[in-house]
């Protein structure tokens, strides 16, 4: 097996093309120097240098085989260095799922806020619902997901750090504001389009319980996973939608988002896998403890 040693002998040998000048570069005596040399080429079976009274030079073997010593030796030094930024989370892979509300609240600034403080870190989204993304994370796959919470308790062995509370407001066509019905009670009981309880139960319950108290009756017209199809089917006319308040930034033609009295109130929060100590979750976690707070 090569030593990593007699690469660097060679590597200096082959820079100053002198046994002594090499030699007190890596700060040892001529010697021993040549000694490394001639048991490297015998373990190579072929000479690395041609030496005379006057000069030394690299072979035409020497010359090839330097081109791939080189790099194999630099990648080495570098090793420690690229320890140490593993070991701090500046560089490496941070996969974060999220729920499609959040694309339009909390995930633009948190991926933001840790790209410009982590650039070499590549980070992987994908857009799931709470209960997939929960199932994914307890199976070790990704570092954290942003999810609207269950009503129950959350698998001890995730934690949970919630980011953001928000009231849920009306996305109604635009055309029935231009017919007047401007004010909740005007509208709460036409069609409504809504997440499938299925994939989303507490946003479904909080929108079913609040319409159910508001106005007694209930018309589920048409069930949507993605916030954006919802907010389509309501620029269509087909009925209305409680969203979150952040999907006002969500711009549609032929919608209009109003307030409601009283309004749910939906949390969206941060879920990772208590046993996850990757140095890339720990940092985006201060990260998101940073955006919370702002």
């Amino acid at each position: 097996m090569l030593d990593l040693r007699q690469l660097r002998h060679f590597l200096a040998v082959a820079d100053t093309l002198h046994f002594g000048r090499a030699a007190e570069r890596l700060g040892m005596t001529q010697p021993p120097l040549s000694q490394s040399i001639l048991a490297l080429e015998r373990q190579l079976g072929a000479a690395l240098f041609t030496r005379s009274k006057r000069n030394v030079a690299l072979t035409a073997f020497g010359r090839q085989w330097l081109e791939h010593v080189r790099p194999v030796v630099e990648r080495i030094a570098a090793l420690p260095d690229i320890a140490r930024r593993i070991r701090d989370g500046t560089v490496g892979q941070l996969g974060l799922s999220f729920v499609s509300t959040a694309d339009y609240s909390l995930l633009p600034a948190l991926v933001r806020r840790y790209a410009a403080r982590f650039p070499s870190v590549e980070v992987n989204l994908t857009e799931a619902t709470s209960d997939v993304q929960i199932e994914s994370l307890l199976g070790g796959h990704g570092h954290a997901g942003i999810i609207i919470p269950p009503d129950t308790a959350l698998p001890e062995a995730l934690a949970y750090m919630p980011l953001l509370r928000e009231p849920l407001v009306a996305a109604v066509p635009e055309a029935w504001v231009s017919d007047g019905r401007s004010s909740d009670g005007d509208w709460l009981d036409q069609p409504l389009i809504l997440f499938p309880r299925r994939v989303a139960p507490v946003f479904h319950d909080l929108v079913t319980g609040y319409l159910a108290r508001r106005s007694g009756s209930l018309h589920v017209r048409q069930e949507a996973i993605q916030m954006q199809t919802i907010i389509s089917l309501v620029s269509a006319g087909m009925g209305f939608a409680l969203v979150p308040d952040s999907l006002r930034n969500l711009a549609r033609t032929g919608v209009r988002y109003l307030e409601l009295r009283e309004p749910p109130v939906l949390e969206t929060g941060l879920a990772w896998l208590r046993e996850n100590d990757s140095a890339t979750l720990r940092e985006f976690l201060s990260v998101a403890a940073d955006v919370k707070a702002a």
